[in-house]
């Protein structure tokens, strides 16, 4: 039985028994700003909120968020909350207004310049900065007496999103220990050596041991969790259960690698993607000539300078590509306060200026770098069009890029260059998979995005579409609920019905197998 929203709806139904679903995320799934004096609204660009808002359109609840617009305060009541998606409301939205000095300890500073960096496998020194810390402290208590009051009046499931809030879950179980707290980290997690330099890691610890559940993407991310909780705090960890024991409370720690949802790829494209894809060549003067793809943030952990020198050393050692293809990056600008995102603007610049001017001609350029921001209807007007896809991330909790590639070719062609180093390659093994640090294997992976024949093409497509199509967004959240409904008390006493198979005990059953395929591979070499 596949996951659609319907039975993710029964699953919300049957397993959180009448609480209420309360998401927090940094991040905001609408957006209302000004413009020509009018109020619009936007999506958001980003994997957190593509993923999440099916996962609310499906359960409903409310979803807790920074308000980031410059027209917010103009469509929310006095409390903040509007009614989301804008065109067809079904959940509400409620904005937590931050200070430019909110922002600035607590996003940019601890959230972007400490824990993105520490938990990282790049080469980023984190900034420790106690007026940061003490602005992140603040913020978390801000989002807690939020959440506390959407919570009022009744039992209600807390869902955490990232680093942003890692102090919120033990604020939540101070105020109200009846209420249920789960976090996903959407980040890969280090192991002990590099986490417990920061000075604040007890803390931080301490008040993610708040949650009743903590997911991370992968396996071996639980594993660092558990040793660096193991080595900085007095506690009981059990092993067999992957469960952690702290003053009374019992936190389990589980994998849950995050999907997307498939049927968004058909909603973007529409009838017309031809013709926007046409006209977006045109624009860019691209003609006919193959793309390669890249689509991020401009972020030193996603690799675009090391797939820049790959697209440099595919023309040095295939000269007879120069004129036949383009490769394509868009790169969304990303935390610009910050000086090390600014350098890496500058430096993905001057590269791509470098290589045109080496290997291009007056009529054609190899790199196209598009610095700004789009849509999903025209990022997934890229995906389909394009020869191939390039996700060289030097460290990833997962990667939705490639997932969203991987929907949106229903020719079934197309070929993925992924890196070994994010969460998709595990789950995504019939991509092209490069080390994003070896410019040769990465040269490689863009020649064989450009001459791979068709039929090896659709082979790997298909088994990479069944893969996605099974393992999606709902299949995740239902996963989640499932599990933490087995935490919220009495659930059993509201029940009428209940799913048959019980989706639990089958999802139990299916990763159970999935792991030990996956180990066997791994031991097989």
């Amino acid at each position: 039985m596949g996951w659609s929203k319907e039975r993710l709806q029964e699953v919300a139904r049957t397993r959180l028994g009448g609480a209420k679903l309360i998401v927090v995320a940094n991040r905001e799934p609408y957006i209302h700003r000004y413009k020509d004096g009018e109020v619009e609204w936007i999506r958001p660009a980003g994997g957190l909120t593509t993923a999440l808002d099916p996962v609310m359109q499906a359960c409903g609840g409310v979803w807790v968020a920074h308000g980031s617009g410059d027209a917010d305060r103009a469509v929310t009541d006095a409390s903040g909350r509007v009614g989301v998606p804008p065109d067809d409301p079904n959940y509400v939205l409620r904005r937590v207004w931050l200070s430019k000095d909110d922002e600035e300890g607590y996003y940019y500073g601890t959230a972007n310049s400490m824990l993105w960096p520490l938990c990282h496998q790049v080469f980023a020194r984190p900034v420790f900065d106690q007026i940061h810390w003490e602005t992140y402290r603040k913020v978390n208590e801000t989002f807690a007496e939020a959440v506390l009051e959407e919570a009022q009046g009744g039992p209600a499931l807390v869902f955490v999103q990232d680093y942003h809030f890692a102090l919120l879950p033990r604020l939540l179980k101070a105020a109200r220990p009846d209420l249920v707290v789960a976090q996903f980290w959407h980040i890969p997690w280090p192991g002990p050596e590099k986490f417990l330099v920061c000075p604040w890691a007890r803390e931080l610890l301490d008040g993610m041991l708040g949650n009743d559940l903590f997911g991370f993407h992968t396996q071996n991310d639980c594993n660092n969790f558990l040793e660096c909780v193991d080595r900085a705090l007095e506690c009981r960890i059990d092993r067999e259960r992957f469960a952690v024991q702290r003053s009374g409370q019992v936190t389990t720690v589980r994998p849950f690698p995050i999907s997307v949802d498939p049927e968004l790829a058909q909603e973007y494209l529409g009838d017309d993607w031809e013709d926007r894809a046409n006209a977006m060549r045109k624009k860019h003067r691209l003609g006919d000539r193959a793309l390669i793809v890249g689509v991020d943030r401009v972020d030193y952990t996603k690799g675009i300078p090391e797939r820049l020198q790959a697209v440099d050393r595919l023309l040095q050692k295939h000269p007879e590509l120069k004129g036949q293809f383009h490769f394509l990056q868009v790169g969304a600008p990303s935390r610009t306060h910050i000086p090390a995102y600014r350098d890496l603007t500058e430096e993905v610049n001057m590269l791509a200026e470098r290589i045109n001017w080496e290997h291009g001609t007056e009529d054609w350029q190899p790199v196209v770098f598009l610095n700004e921001h789009h849509g999903p209807d025209d990022i997934f007007v890229l995906y389909r069009a394009s020869a191939g896809c390039v996700v060289s991330s030097l460290h990833d909790g997962m990667n939705l890029v490639a997932k969203e590639f991987v929907t949106a070719r229903d020719d079934d062609r197309g070929v993925l260059v992924l890196s070994q180093f994010t969460g998709a390659a595990r789950e995504l093994p019939d991509a092209v998979i490069v080390n994003p640090f070896d410019v040769e294997e990465m040269a490689d992976g863009l020649y064989a995005s450009l001459t791979m024949p068709a039929q090896e093409q659709e082979r790997r497509m298909r088994r990479m579409r069944a893969q996605v199509d099974d393992h999606n967004i709902y299949r995740w959240a239902g996963v989640l609920l499932s599990a933490i409904g087995k935490l919220i008390p009495d659930t059993s006493e509201v029940l009428p019905t209940q799913v048959e198979p019980d989706p639990l005990d089958v999802i139990e059953r299916e990763i159970a197998r999935e792991n030990y395929i996956t180990a066997l591979r791994l031991t097989s070499g």
